[in-house]
């Protein structure tokens, strides 16, 4: 242990005090590390950002979870809820009647906005003033009195707004408006996590950190040819083998420590970025970016620790001698058996979980997280086979195509080193875009997108002119066609029914555009009976039978109203509306409907929008906030994500995003690495006469060769995976190929993008005075 000591420090004061060819090839390793350390703890970080916006969320619930209604008294608040939506991002509203001197703040706020006033956050704020928030604003006309502070939202981009107002009280009624004594939801206990969302969060995590520790490892071996000849003049003064591969590691050490210096700084960089950005409409404030002292600790032990192993294993292959290093002499072919081990043990570690899907319990976290990275390490692994396998029978064509391929015959392995992150990182993209696309529908509701129909709806308070809204509506700029229905349930009895039937009154007008009817006139009376809406319609409506028209909203005070369903009544078809906004059940005109009955249903108007007119739902929620700021027009074009699987769908892209940076700018550190190591070679090329286009094109093709090979391995082993965890989720196995090809496209784009910014470094090397020495 003394001696592996002094040879570490030896190699350590080498690496700093070994002039400008050691402090060059620290910078780089510490550049390369750093980079992938910053996205290491970044990514740790994420859940931390996750659960802070959840307690963020759960601090400022501003709703009654008594039961009972609560008493007005000086500690009480009333608290109205107004969301809506613009540009299908979501603008958290709330107006506030304080009732007392004592009435709880919401967090973020220092003092009650008067009526007339409004406090809102930043990101809301700056789209007011802008003119992207022209529309917003006739929505939002009060006057803005402050901002929202941090502890008062969940992200840095978040829209939200309060308030004031006044004469809320008549309004209360546990929905729209509401009295409560204080902020906060209680602690519950949550719900165990879906056991397939949890192997989507493990495979994430596999998929996202692999090719992080892939470019670690590669960034401690920059440099790795000059150095192996500093190395030789140790030989000849003393030092045996041994002795200098641990030298060697001392100086991969050093740099790996000062990476963890500059990974720290990234990082500390990228959590201010990160309260400045918005992705996949998720945002942070840099404090929620923090990872837990536990996985900073191991970060900053095991980067070091990796940077000496991994130097003990490339030096194996080398000879340092005297009087020169033994790298050029043809080596032995690499063999593929052992390198299939590595796949073929991940499958076999995920084989026992497949066919268990949800039913079956939670998936093994460790079998899970072991196998997807023994696959994707086996990419790692399989590739420099591939590349020289490939490489070795290339040669005739051009001169550029000659060069490249000579130089990646001699160095296919450092070829291979620099793809491997790319190929990990788009295998495990694919797996998961197959896994992801393959249970989305379990996750999402769709609903259909038709253009000629309904494509809104907007729902009006009991009691509402029903009349005067739809005037409104029909003058709205974008709207083409209006009508409305009124809606409600028909109960088996009177108390606490255990059977409903939906009941819809309307216009025979109105009726025609939900089902099809032979004829009407007012007093008839419909049944549709298609349809997942209909619930209990079939055992209720039969001839002669009473049903009470339900108030579930309030039956302390309004009491139940009995129908009894006439023999006349005619069974119709539904139209496509009536599929698009869920219509089924009965369906009355006018006249069919008994006295009374009509303060027990909820009216409802449909409207069809002129596409071709922009920002028309926009012009829509503007007239429906004008009428009732508490409703929010609802779209039938949308879809509805579970939550869960929504906020890992999004963690993904964040996460990913991040991968794809670091991929690009690791390889661009790699490939100027490479430039410099062949600059005197280079030099000697240009002043042989060599053109510089045929220099260029032949870099161009060293890149292309390996990352075209890689983008193929990672394919397979990306189709393979996600095949076995589709197979694992209880899902039919299918092959999303638009994304298949956008992962492999990305991967493409970013060597492109490098290769093209390595290119004006290139033609500086590229001068004969290159080859001056001292």
């Amino acid at each position: 242990m003394k001696q592996w000591t002094r040879d570490l420090g030896m190699g350590v004061r080498f690496a700093f005090a070994g002039g400008r060819e050691g402090w060059i090839r620290v910078l780089l390793t510490a550049v390369g590390v750093g980079l992938g350390v910053a996205l290491l703890l970044l990514t740790t970080a994420i859940p931390s950002a996750m659960s802070a916006r959840d307690d963020r969320e759960a601090a400022r619930t501003d709703m009654s979870f008594s039961g009972t209604r609560i008493k007005k008294a000086d500690d009480t608040l009333i608290v109205g809820y107004i969301t809506t939506t613009y540009h299908d991002k979501s603008v958290r509203g709330r107006e506030l009647e304080p009732e007392g001197p004592k009435s709880p703040l919401p967090p973020g706020l220092s003092a009650f906005p008067a009526a007339g006033e409004m406090v809102v956050s930043p990101a809301l704020k700056k789209l007011l003033e802008s003119g992207d928030g022209k529309v917003l604003r006739e929505r939002l006309p009060d006057r803005i009195v402050g901002t929202i502070g941090e502890s008062g939202l969940i992200g840095s981009a978040e829209l939200a707004f309060y308030r004031g107002a006044e004469g809320l009280a008549p309004k209360i009624d546990g929905g729209v408006v509401d009295r409560i004594e204080r902020f906060g939801a209680p602690q519950q206990s949550k719900e165990p996590l879906d056991p397939v969302l949890l192997l989507l969060i493990l495979v994430v995590f596999a998929v996202l950190l692999t090719p992080v520790a892939v470019f670690i490892a590669a960034a401690v071996r920059f440099g790795g040819e000059r150095r192996d000849r500093r190395l030789a003049a140790l030989r000849l003064v003393g030092s045996d083998a041994r002795m200098t591969r641990r030298v060697a590691a001392g100086e991969a050490m050093a740099g790996a420590m000062v990476g963890l210096v500059l990974g720290a700084g990234f990082f500390m960089i990228g959590r201010q970025i990160a309260g400045s950005v918005e992705l996949f409409d998720y945002s942070f404030f840099p404090s929620y970016l923090n990872p837990s002292p536990l996985l900073a600790l191991l970060v900053a032990v095991a980067v070091p620790a990796a940077a000496v192993l991994v130097t003990q294993l490339a030096l194996r292959g080398v000879v340092i001698e005297p009087l020169g290093v033994v790298r050029t002499t043809k080596p032995s072919r690499r063999r593929l058996w052992w390198r299939l081990l590595l796949p073929l043990g991940g499958l076999a570690m995920l084989y026992p979980m497949i066919g268990q899907g949800r039913d079956g319990g939670n998936f093994n976290q460790y079998l899970t997280i072991g196998g997807v990275m023994l696959l994707l390490v086996g990419v790692t692994a399989l590739l420099p086979w591939a590349v020289e396998a490939v490489v070795s029978r290339l040669g005739v064509g051009p001169v550029a195509w000659q060069l490249a391929v000579r130089r990646l015959q001699l160095s296919s392995g450092t070829a291979a080193r620099m793809v491997n992150g790319i190929a990990v990182a788009v295998a495990g993209a694919i797996a998961l875009q197959m896994l992801f696309a393959g249970v989305d529908g379990q996750y999402t509701e769709r609903k259909d997108e038709n253009v000629t129909g309904a494509q809104i709806a907007v729902q009006l308070s009991t009691g509402s002119p029903v009349a005067e809204a739809k005037e409104k509506l029909a003058a709205t700029r974008g709207v083409t066609r209006v009508y409305h229905l009124s809606d409600g349930y028909l109960g088996s009895s009177r108390v606490d029914p255990q059977n409903f039937a939906p009941v819809s009154v309307g216009t025979c007008a109105a009726l025609r555009e939900v089902a099809k009817l032979p004829s009407c006139r007012d007093g008839d009376v419909f049944v549709l009976r298609v349809g997942d809406y209909a619930y209990d319609t079939d055992k209720m409506v039969k001839s002669g039978n009473k049903l009470w028209f339900d108030d579930s909203d309030d039956s302390a005070t309004t009491k139940s109203v009995a129908w009894t369903v006439p023999k006349d009544f005619k069974v119709v078809q539904g139209t496509e509306d009536s599929a698009r906004v869920g219509r089924a059940g009965v369906l009355l005109t006018p006249a069919a409907l008994p006295s009374g009955a009509a303060p027990l249903l909820t009216p409802e108007v449909y409207l069809g929008l002129d596409n071709a007119v922009p920002d028309a739902i926009e012009y829509v929620r503007n007239t429906t906030a004008a009428i009732d700021p508490y409703q929010e027009p609802i779209q039938f074009t949308s879809s509805v994500r579970d939550e869960n699987y929504a906020s890992i769908r999004g963690g993904l892209f964040v996460g990913a995003t991040c991968v794809l940076m670091l991929i690009g700018a690791s390889l661009l550190v790699s490939q100027l690495e490479q430039l410099r190591e062949r600059k005197k070679l280079l030099s000697a090329l240009i002043a042989f006469g060599t053109k510089r286009s045929t220099l260029s094109l032949s870099v161009l093709w060293q890149t292309a060769i390996p990352v075209g090979l890689g983008l193929v391995l990672a394919s397979t082993v990306g189709l393979t995976l996600g095949a076995v965890l589709l197979k694992m989720t209880n899902t039919p196995v299918s092959v999303d190929w638009a994304g298949v090809l956008s992962m492999t496209g990305a991967g493409a784009a970013v060597v492109l993008v490098v290769t093209l910014l390595s290119l004006p470094p290139l033609l500086r090397l590229m001068r004969p005075d290159g080859l001056r020495t001292e």
